[in-house]
This record gives C-alpha cells, sequence and structure tokens, in this order.
C-alpha cells in the first residue's frame, strides 16, 4: 500500500530542524508529533524509521544525495524513507524521482570507501581506525549502525524468567533468553510492550543486557547501604534494589529532578520501597558529604558521549565531538572522585561508561587510581564469575556489539582497601 504523498513533507520538515543537531532526535520527534496530532500511529512510525535510517546511514545518503535533481534536503528525505519502507510504498514522487531512487539503492555499498562506508563522523573513524584495525573497526560500525533489539529484564520480586517468557507468548510476543543475563529477555522485533499487563505491574521493564550486566557487577546484597550515583531515570536503580531484595538503603542521586521524576512511576510499579531518590546541585553536593565512608556499593554510571548506544541514538554521532568528549572527561575524573569518598573500608565502587573511548574508560580508571592509593582495581573476569555470568574478560568490562549484541560499555570494579 502506498503512503501518502504527506508524509514525504512531514519526513522533510522535521529532518531539517533535526539535522542542526541543537538536540536530540526523539525529542524533536516527539514534539513534533505531538504538534501534528492528525498523523496516525502508521504515518508517525514510517517518519521515524525514515529519519533514523537517514541519520544511520547519513554519510552514505549525503553522498548519494548530489546525484538527482531536486531540493537537497527533499533527496536525503527520499532516501531515509525508501530505506524504511522501499521506493514502492512512496506516494506523490515524479518519475524522475522514482527512476533515481531505484537506480541509488541498486549501489553496492561494499565498494564503497571504509571511511564513507562506516557513516561515522572523520574523528570517530579515525579513533576506531588505530584502535581496532580496519575489519573490525567496520564490524563495529556496521553493528553500531544497526537498530537494537528490544530487551527486557524481569523483576524479580514479581516474577521468574520461564514464567514471563509463557505469559509474552500469549500476546503473541516471541521473547528468548539473554545469552549473559540471568534476568534479560530479548525480542527481535519491536512491539508495543506499554498496554501489557506485564509491564503495567512492574514485572518487566525495558533495560539493554548490557546495562543489566553493569547493575549486576556492583553485587548489591541484602540490608546494605548503595548508591545509584548519576541514577537518571533509574534503569540499574530498579535492578539494584531487586537485587537487594527490597531491603537496605538504595540512594538515586541526579543533578536532574526531571530525570528523576520519570524514576516516581517505574519505582511504583516495581514493588520497591527501599529507593530514595535525591536532587543533588553537583557531584560535590552536601547530602552526598553526609554519607562519606558509610556505603557498602556505589555505582558511578558516569556521563559520557553516549558513543555504545548509536544503535538506539544515531544522531548522537553527529551531535558529539572530540572536544566535547575532553570536557566529559574533565567532569567524570570529578564524578569518581566525589562519589569515592562515599564508599567505606572494603566497600565497592563501579566505574561505568555507555562509550567505546579509552579516554572516557581505562584512562579515567587508572588516574583515579594513581591518584587514590587506597582503592584496588578488582578484575572484572572474577567479579563475573562471582555472579555467575559466562562472560570471557580481563580487567575490565568491555561490551561491543558486534562482539555481544549489547551495547557498548565499559566498567571497571574497584574496592577501597579495608
Amino acid at each position: 500500500m502506498r503512503l501518502p504523498p504527506a508524509i514525504v513533507g512531514h519526513a522533510e520538515e522535521v529532518l531539517r530542524e533535526i539535522l542542526r543537531f541543537t538536540g536530540p532526535a526523539d525529542v524533536t520527534l516527539s514534539r513534533y508529533f505531538r504538534e501534528h496530532p492528525r498523523l496516525g500511529s502508521r504515518e508517525r512510525g514510517v517518519v521515524a524509521e525514515g529519519i533514523y535510517g537517514l541519520l544511520r546511514n547519513k554519510s552514505v545518503y549525503t553522498s548519494f544525495s548530489e546525484s538527482g535533481s531536486g531540493p537537497a534536503m527533499r533527496r536525503l528525505t527520499l532516501l531515509g524513507l525508501a530505506d524504511a519502507v522501499g521506493v514502492d510504498s512512496l506516494g506523490g514522487l515524479s518519475e524522475e524521482e522514482t527512476e533515481w531512487l531505484q537506480r541509488v539503492m541498486l549501489i553496492d555499498r561494499n565498494h564503497l570507501p571504509p571511511a564513507l562506508k562506516s557513516n561515522l563522523p572523520g574523528w570517530l573513524w579515525e579513533k576506531f581506525l588505530a584502535k581496532f584495525g580496519e575489519p573490525e573497526a567496520l564490524a563495529l560500525a556496521d553493528a553500531l549502525n544497526t537498530p537494537a533489539s528490544l530487551d527486557l529484564r524481569v523483576n524479580t520480586l514479581k516474577g521468574n524468567r520461564d514464567d514471563v517468557i509463557a505469559a509474552l507468548a500469549q500476546a503473541p510476543i516471541i521473547a528468548e533468553p539473554t545469552p549473559y543475563s540471568a534476568l534479560g529477555l530479548r525480542i527481535k522485533k519491536k512491539p508495543t510492550i506499554q498496554n501489557l499487563p506485564l509491564f503495567k505491574d512492574g514485572t518487566i521493564e525495558v533495560q539493554d543486557e548490557g546495562s543489566q550486566i553493569l547493575a549486576q557487577l556492583l553485587g548489591a546484597k541484602r540490608g546494605e547501604m548503595v548508591a545509584d550515583f548519576c541514577a537518571g531515570a533509574g534503569g540499574k536503580t530498579l535492578a539494584l534494589g531487586a537485587s537487594m531484595r527490597n531491603t537496605g538503603r538504595l540512594y538515586a542521586f541526579d543533578i536532574s529532578e526531571k530525570r528523576l521524576a520519570k524514576l516516581k512511576p517505574r519505582l511504583a510499579r516495581s514493588g520497591l520501597s527501599n529507593v530514595h531518590p535525591v536532587v543533588i546541585a553537583h557531584e560535590k553536593d552536601a547530602k552526598i558529604k553526609r554519607l562519606a565512608g558509610k556505603l557498602d556499593r556505589v555505582l558511578v554510571d558516569a556521563p559520557c558521549s553516549g558513543l555504545g548506544t548509536l544503535r538506539r541514538n544515531p544522531d548522537v554521532k553527529w551531535r558529539q565531538t572530540q572536544v566535547g568528549v575532553a570536557e566529559l572527561n574533565v567532569k567524570q575524573a570529578s564524578i569518581l572522585d566525589s562519589a569515592a569518598r562515599l564508599v567505606k573500608a572494603g566497600g565497592r565502587l563501579v566505574y561505568a561508561t555507555c562509550s567505546v573511548l579509552d579516554e572516557e574508560n581505562e584512562a579515567i580508571v587508572q588516574a583515579f587510581i594513581a591518584a587514590h592509593p587506597d582503592f584496588s582495581l578488582l578484575p572484572v573476569s572474577q567479579v563475573l564469575a562471582e555472579q555467575k555470568i559466562d562472560l570471557e574478560m580481563g580487567d575490565y568490562l568491555k561490551l561491543m556489539p558486534h562482539v555481544h549484541q549489547t551495547d557498548g560499555f565499559f566498567a571497571a570494579v574497584l574496592e577501597r582497601n579495608k
């Protein structure tokens, strides 16, 4: 069935705004759809898919758009939409546009230069090339440019994985156990799960398998005092609360009241009562100082470039810069330093990012250890074995989308000397 010609106009209008890269693409799309309530769910889906297809393949499609005729923004929009639904589904095209699109879509991309084929900004491609070599850099780029599956975490306070798989099958939604997280489920297609009873009653939460593993590395136990230092909307907070069996005290710190507000309905669904959300002004807030040396475990999921999440947020690679990463490095070091003060002797500190860049990962941890002789690095291989997670790792956790089918994650486990 052909889409109405107006779809191209809507997609072009919102793409024009998104390509200014002044804010996250998903926020811009949500606002546009609110302002255009007459767009049906199918039309919204096509527009969003076309935009994301274009963002994933922006280098290649910008190059392709230099052929053809008419306004460049329309040509880019048509390439994104053709990527999403195929040329034949697009209504309102001229004969010339249809022929051009069909011709362009047949180009064998294997013959393109690697830097173009990677669909990454030049500075990022050069980093990947230097670190991994061309074949693996291309494999990583390809995985980052492929949409992610939908991962769920089963809330152990409300259910178990086998029962959830059976209940989802009734929907009917086919979910498979994730290979590494004992609580994870993976759904290849992307059904709407918000209306499912399992979601409404807090039995399942949306959470990437890599993120689930980060929470498990902390090893939070019953009755402990624990903090999620950069809690955000609280995906890891909820996982930690469940692993503590809803006992002890779990602080969810964040500088954004808006982000913590998103945690509240999730908390209500989850059945957790041991979580204490706390808005802080900055990482050195007096509310944090009062807890110095008192906590058993602290998770620092530091603000980072987000370059490990490109499967979900392809616009990040075009919005992030080397200067931006350098500014984040200063913040990351400061946050880790402040969070460390909370950890008591013998306690555990986990530093994590959703980045694949060394300067946000190993470099921050090594500088921290050099400045804090009272902390030692626990090999992640040892911690994974403790948690019965079957993953081959060395000193650090390094999850890669082209190897582990998760987002790109890094983590280091540190222990304060007794």
